[in-house]
Formats: C-alpha cells, sequence, structure tokens
C-alpha cells in the first residue's frame, strides 16, 4: 500500500496571498495545472461488423458507427495520425454465427480476428487491444456460459482462455477481459506464456460493476435483445468498494498488467482509491451511457458538448488514471491537438 503524508499547504494571509494571482492569465493557469489531458491518455473502442465500405450509425450513440473492418482500418489510421496510441474492437455478429457454446469467439476467422490483422498490417505502429468475454457470440447474451439458469464459471474460463489466445495469434496487443469470471487472468496469463506470446499485455477489466450504463452498447454489439435475466451474479454491486480493492489485488497478483473500473464518473472514488493503493496503471471506461447522456445534453442545446467532453475526461486523469477508453477519442484528440 502507498503511503504519503498528507499535503500541509502554507498560505499567506490575505492579501499578502492572492490565489487569483494564479488564474488571472491563461498563461499562468497553463503553467499551474496540476491535470493534463493529451491524446496519449485515449484509447478508442471501435465497433466492428461484416460487409465492406459500411459506416452504420448506431442510435442510441449519436455519432458512433459500425464500421466493415476496411473502415475500422480507415479508424486506426485516423486514431495514429491524431496520436491516439490504442484502440479496442468490439463486434458486431451476425446472429447466425450466435450459439450456445459461443465456437465463433475463437474462430481464427471471426470478425475481431480478421480485422486485427488488418489494423496490424495497415497500421503496425498502433495498439490493438481486445475484448474477452463470451456476449457477442452467445445466443443468451451472456459473458459466460449458462447452464441450467446459471452462469457458470470454469467452464467458461476455459472457453476464455481459447479466446484469448486466438487474438493473440491474429496479433492483438492488449487483451480486455470484461467477463468478471473468477480465475480467469492467471489461466489466460498461462495460456499466453505457454503460446509464446510473453509480450501481449493483459488490461483487465478488474472491477466492473453491474451497472444501468451499459444500455447503448448492448445495442451497438446486437446483445440487448438476446439477454435473458441480468449480470448481477458475476458483475459487482455498485454500492461495493472494499471488493473493488480485493477484485484489483487479485487480479495483479494473478498477471494482469493493467486495471480497469467500469463504467467511470459514477465511480471516480473508485478509481482514486485503487491508483492511491496499488499504484498499478488505471484504466476506466467512459461508457456508453456516459455518452449518450452528453450527445443528448449537447443536442439538445442544454450544455457544451465539447467543454463537457473535455471536462469529463480530465476527470479521470484527475482521480488517478492513467489513461481513458472513451469513444470522444477523435474528438478529443481534435481539441487538445489544438
Amino acid at each position: 500500500m502507498i503511503c504519503e503524508d498528507p499535503m500541509k499547504p502554507t498560505v499567506a494571509p490575505f492579501p499578502a496571498a492572492r490565489p487569483r494571482r494564479l488564474r488571472s492569465t491563461p498563461a499562468l493557469r497553463n503553467l499551474v495545472r496540476e491535470t493534463t489531458l493529451t491524446s496519449d491518455d485515449l484509447i478508442w473502442p471501435v465497433f466492428v461488423r461484416d460487409g465492406d465500405g459500411i459506416e452504420e450509425p448506431i442510435a442510441s450513440m449519436p455519432g458512433v458507427t459500425r464500421r466493415s473492418i476496411d473502415k475500422v482500418v480507415d479508424a486506426a489510421i485516423e486514431a495514429r495520425a491524431l496520436g491516439i496510441p490504442a484502440i479496442c474492437l468490439f463486434p458486431y455478429t451476425d446472429p447466425v454465427l450466435k450459439t450456445s457454446d459461443c465456437a465463433e469467439a475463437w474462430s481464427p476467422d471471426n470478425l475481431v480476428n480478421r480485422a486485427i490483422r488488418a489494423i496490424k498490417s495497415a497500421v503496425p505502429d498502433i495498439a490493438v487491444m481486445t475484448d474477452v468475454a463470451l456476449d457477442p457470440y452467445n445466443i443468451n447474451g451472456h459473458d459466460g456460459y449458462v447452464v441450467d439458469g446459471e452462469i457458470v464459471n470454469d467452464e467458461t474460463v476455459e472457453a476464455l482462455v481459447k479466446m484469448t489466445v486466438a487474438q493473440a495469434d491474429a496479433g492483438a496487443d492488449i487483451i480486455g477481459p470484461s467477463d468478471m469470471m473468477d480465475g480467469r487472468i492467471g489461466a489466460m496469463r498461462s495460456a499466453l506464456e505457454a503460446a509464446g506470446h510473453r509480450n501481449v499485455t493483459i488490461l483487465s477489466y478488474a472491477a466492473k460493476y453491474a451497472s444501468a450504463y451499459y444500455g447503448p452498447f448492448r445495442d451497438a454489439v446486437g446483445a440487448s435483445g438476446a439477454l435473458k435475466g441480468d449480470k448481477k451474479t458475476y458483475q459487482m454491486d455498485p454500492g461495493n468498494t472494499d471488493e473493488a480493492l480485493r477484485m484489483i489485488e487479485r487480479d495483479l497478483s494473478e498477471g494482469a498488467d493493467m486495471v480497469m473500473i467500469k463504467p467511470g464518473l459514477a465511480y471516480l472514488d473508485i478509481c482514486q482509491r485503487i491508483k492511491s493503493t496499488f499504484g498499478a496503471p488505471t484504466f476506466a471506461y467512459q461508457v456508453s451511457g456516459e455518452y449518450a447522456m452528453i450527445e443528448a445534453a449537447a443536442q439538445n442545446g442544454w450544455i457544451d458538448g465539447e467543454r463537457i467532453m473535455l471536462e469529463s475526461l480530465t476527470a479521470f486523469k484527475r482521480a488517478g488514471c492513467d489513461g481513458v477508453l472513451t469513444y470522444y477519442a477523435p474528438a478529443a484528440a481534435r481539441l487538445l491537438n489544438g
């Protein structure tokens, strides 16, 4: 645990001390700013679908599209030009490929694996992150296998390991397990080592809450209609904070290189507590519901969308996050780059 002496600021009495002096000009404000947001802090989540030349709008996420692989490659090229270091792929799977055994999840030629190869061929220097969970491939929309109404853990982990190795074989740089099954990080790390993927990193969704903020995402990947019941038996209770620390410690001890909190803005206390406790690379996901709320208010003229976007992303950095997964990545990078 990181222990630091509490800060003891010394402030002269007024008028010797006028805090407004340091706010009086842009130059002075820039000099003393404590938290800085740059394009290096961003990971861009991108939805991939089958087809060619397609950019299909997602109604519940204004400005976000499902892209065919050629358009995903274009997005990767755009990300590199904007200084965004990584993109994260999520598949919109054809319903006919969704099965109870989820075998499409580890097919070498599934959408995600084809997209990885295409991106690494065109833009080899950008980091490609993947999602590891069965929900895009599962006929019932859950992140794990369902047996007699129960989402079973150990059998699911076996499937997730196969999915992980297939993605690493395709060229993924960062594996993002979002399933919240017990023991999956250790199993994935062992499998990656055995397969020779020693430098593939794991960014674990270590504290993923059973949140109402995920609705638009489930629309984007086509899981909303398929989902039966809820995910409360494997995702975390929103009222818990100590549990988050236990989950982070577990995943780091099993071989996670980086950890993630999801959702974002409603869980900044968790971000701050995790970073200050463990000091590990810590990320947050500004999820679809957060994005959709900002966009809806901006489109109605109720808020300044650009300013809220940057303010919300800065909040993650201020809370201790090293970076943020956000659908705003390209828009934010354009503004930050001037």
